[in-house]
This record gives structure tokens, C-alpha cells and sequence, in this order.
């Protein structure tokens, strides 16, 4: 256990601009110029080297992030506005999906293994279910039932050092999964009835590989 965060007085929180400001100062030239209406070539290099993103969605229930993971340039890049991407079976929540019917503004971080920089596209999005348009991002014999067409509003890279300090990328840094409760345990702790851990974290790996795409 942690130790409790000290108690703090409501007149050290933060409640406009100005005061943000006046602790943070204001961005470089540099954070400033990275930020562009479009998808660059050096931008769109890093898009397609990347098989892993997150995308941030709002709609009436709350916000949302969820991962999404693909090998290298699975999230094409159509034009200097435009990307797309596949959504893979996944749980069946769509939780991303839900919140674009209703709100498609959308936010997608990019990450490389091994690179410290990451790259964001804010825009706006729709789900679109052609046929063709879902073949194309056929992957083990299996398509994706709908296909996220981003129109990127604003395009920059991020600074590596969210990366460095979390040491990301850091072999040693890695931990044994066995250090943290397993998948069935914590389905155990919140399921109702019978439910045998043992056997859903056995039998999780052949379920994987079946259900992968």
C-alpha cells in the first residue's frame, strides 16, 4: 500500500487560464510549429511504421481510450487528411464505436516499439461498412466488420520524454506477468456464480489464436 496523498487546500487548484499560465508559462516555438492541419511525409512515415495506436473518443456515457494493434501500415494513409484503420474483433463492448455514432470527434496516439517519440492526429471520424473497403484490410482470411476514416484536424509528434522516463522501451524495466493478479482472477473477483480461474487463464491462449481476427 501506497501512502495517502497529503490533503490540499482548494486554494492551490487550478481554475483558469491565467493561473495555468502563470505556473506553466507559454509553449516554444517548436511545440507550436510541429502542429499542422495535415498528414506531412515525415508525419506519414511514422504512421505507417507503427502497429500500435490508441484512440480517445467522448460521447454521453463518458470518455473512452481504447488500444488498437496491427502489424505496420494497417492504418493506411489515404491522403494529406485522411487515414484509416480496421476494427478488429475484439469484445463486442465497442466502446470506441458507440461514442463515434453519437460524437465523432477522435484522438489517435501512434507508438514504435523502440521509438520515443509518439505521434497524435486530432479529427474527426466516421464507420463505414463497404464491402470492397473491408476487404482490403483482409488479414488472416478474416475481415474487419467496419473500417474508422479519420479526417485529421491537427497532426504533431509528442517529445520523447514520457517515454524515457517510464524507461517503455527498457527490457529491464519489464516485469513477470506473474507479478500481477491473472486475467481469471480478476474475472473471478467480479463475476457472479461459478467461474473456475485456473481454467480460464489455461484455456485463454488457444482462445487467442482462434479469435485473433
Amino acid at each position: 500500500m501506497t501512502d495517502p496523498a497529503p490533503a490540499f487546500s482548494s486554494d492551490n487548484r487550478i481554475t483558469s487560464i491565467e493561473q495555468l499560465e502563470e505556473i506553466y508559462g507559454t509553449p516554444s516555438p517548436g511545440a507550436l510549429a510541429k502542429e499542422i492541419d495535415h498528414i506531412s511525409d515525415h508525419y506519414r512515415a511514422f504512421i505507417e511504421k507503427a502497429p500500435f495506436v490508441t484512440i480517445a473518443t467522448s460521447g454521453p456515457e463518458g470518455l473512452d481510450c481504447s488500444p488498437r494493434g496491427d502489424p505496420p501500415g494497417s492504418v493506411r494513409v489515404v491522403d494529406r487528411k485522411t487515414v484509416m484503420l480496421p476494427d478488429r474483433r475484439g469484445n463486442n463492448r465497442a466502446d470506441t464505436l458507440r461514442n463515434l455514432v453519437l460524437d465523432p470527434r477522435i484522438s489517435l496516439l501512434f507508438l514504435i516499439p523502440g521509438v520515443r517519440e509518439t505521434m497524435r492526429i486530432n479529427g474527426r471520424a466516421e464507420i463505414v461498412t463497404d464491402p470492397d473497403l473491408c476487404a482490403s484490410f483482409t488479414m488472416q482470411g478474416k475481415l474487419p466488420r467496419s473500417v474508422i476514416v479519420v479526417t485529421a484536424d491537427r497532426v504533431y509528434f509528442q517529445c520523447s520524454k514520457a517515454l524515457v522516463r517510464s524507461r517503455l522501451w527498457d527490457p529491464a524495466a519489464q516485469i513477470e506477468r506473474s507479478e500481477l493478479p491473472s486475467t481469471g482472477e480478476m474475472l473471478a473477483a467480479l463475476l457472479e456464480g461459478p467461474f473456475d480461474p485456473e481454467a480460464y487463464d489455461r484455456g485463454y491462449p488457444d482462445h487467442m489464436k482462434k479469435t485473433i481476427y
